[in-house]
């Protein structure tokens, strides 16, 4: 359990969140990921490095990165907001809030080039990107406006 509050979203909230995911034994249940996922909140960019059953890197990017990535996942910080609050409340994401019904309702994930073998990724890793934002449930995270 992290001790300090940590701002989402910021490098420093991913970081942690790798730091979970890279000592969890269960996240490697899910089998190996290897792919470059982009996250965007409003106007900032994140770009995640997957690589066998570790998290290899995160960072701050930018909007060009994400022709780069293989998929990345866009929402407004509310839904952000929504969705990890909903996870800390239950230890994980509810039906509703998973990142695959949110993908169904309101196509959050997005390729910029639109390669569809890389967009799938974000489907066939969907269990351990789910896992991924799921450990947040550890993390004391606090919102900016």
């Amino acid at each position: 359990m992290a001790d300090a509050a940590i701002a989402f979203p910021s490098l420093a909230w991913f970081e942690a969140l790798q730091g979970l995911v890279n000592e969890d034994a269960g996240y490697r249940q899910f089998g190996t990921v290897d792919a470059d996922m982009g996250v965007k909140v409003a106007d900032e960019v994140y770009v995640i490095t997957f690589e066998a059953f570790q998290c290899k890197s995160v960072r701050a990017g930018n909007e060009y990165d994400l022709i780069n990535v293989d998929f990345f996942i866009e929402m407004a910080p509310d839904a952000w907001q929504a969705m990890l609050e909903n996870i800390k409340a239950n230890g994980g994401a509810e039906a509703g809030q998973t990142l695959v019904s949110l993908d169904m309702v309101h196509e959050i994930s997005n390729n910029a080039t639109g390669d569809q073998l890389r967009a799938d990724l974000f489907f066939r890793y969907n269990q351990s990107l789910q896992h991924f934002f799921d450990l947040s449930a550890n993390l004391e995270t606090t919102f900016t406006d």
